[in-house]
């Protein structure tokens, strides 16, 4: 017998479950899984879109990060060059493959744009979220080689777009958007970022960019 078989058998004994139930437990679980069951969802979960888009605006900017708008894909790089020159830096920008990155000219970024995984010395990080929740200012990002994890939690400054109209009014209907998009096989890593990365855990003294990002600039597409 494995070790995970004797394992499960000693879980099943102290629960005094009976192996000739295991089939219908299971159909029990993937029917349970399949509805996707609701609980309460605030109010203001259900905002119309316009409504939504300032929700979560003013979320993200409540926990430090900073917010832009633009209203297509081709005003991008512009709104990056003017967040970065803001800063005052103009260090490497890097990006994964998302196809959604095809219709952005980055001629218009001051400092060069490199693709792939971030890598130890990466100032800024530009991903695109798969969705956002405006009930939280959350943005949903899924791991893969289009848009790295790394890219997010790595490097000093962490620039997410996010597109208008995948924008969630609550966290249930963004794992809705994620169920639908992956067809049930979900990615293996999903991140729901809300500000940077802060830690108080040091007398109480709030401090940005503990372990992650020190600054996060979230750009609505749309």
């Amino acid at each position: 017998m494995k070790a995970k078989d004797a394992i499960l058998g000693r879980i099943r004994s102290g629960l005094g479950v009976d192996p000739a139930h295991d089939e219908a437990r299971r159909l029990w679980v993937q029917d349970r899984l399949a509805r996707h069951p609701r609980n309460t969802v605030p109010s203001r979960g259900g905002l119309p879109l316009d409504e939504q888009v300032a929700l979560f605006r003013a979320q993200v900017e409540a926990v430090s990060a900073t917010t832009d708008r633009v209203s297509d894909r081709a005003g991008v790089a512009a709104a990056i060059a003017a967040y970065v020159n803001g800063r005052n830096d103009l260090s490497p920008l890097r990006r994964g493959d998302d196809p959604r990155f095809a219709e952005i000219d980055w001629r218009q970024v001051p400092g060069e744009v490199l693709t792939g995984a971030a890598e130890d010395g990466d100032r800024i990080g530009l991903s695109y979220a798969l969705a956002g929740i405006a009930e939280t200012g959350t943005s949903v990002l899924a791991s893969g080689p289009d848009n790295p994890t790394t890219l997010a939690f790595l490097p000093d400054i962490s620039i997410i777009l996010v597109d208008v109209d995948t924008l969630c009014g609550d966290m249930e209907s963004a794992f809705d958007r994620v169920r639908t998009r992956y067809d049930g096989a979900v990615p293996r890593t999903l991140n729901l970022i809300t500000g940077p990365s802060r830690s108080a855990d040091i007398e109480q003294t709030l401090l940005l960019g503990a372990h992650g990002p020190r600054a996060l600039h979230v750009i609505l597409v749309g």
